[in-house]
């Protein structure tokens, strides 16, 4: 991610943050709505759970899956 990507990045969460409560769950169900960025948030919620798990090989992840 860029630096200029950082920056808006947190002008927007800075932003989303001085909003009233209301206001913050009206954002976030308008983006739960919205299918692309619901599976946008899922997707990088799931990275940031895994994280520190250990890669494997694609080829074990797919005889795994078979079983």
């Amino acid at each position: 991610m860029s630096i200029s990507s950082k920056a808006t990045a947190e002008v927007f969460v800075t932003a989303f943050r001085a909003l009233a409560k209301s206001q913050r769950d009206e954002v976030l169900v308008r983006i739960a709505r919205d299918r692309s960025l619901r599976q946008d948030l899922l997707d990088l919620a799931t990275i940031s759970d895994r994280q520190s798990e250990q890669s494997r090989p694609f080829r074990d992840y797919l005889s795994e899956r078979r079983k």
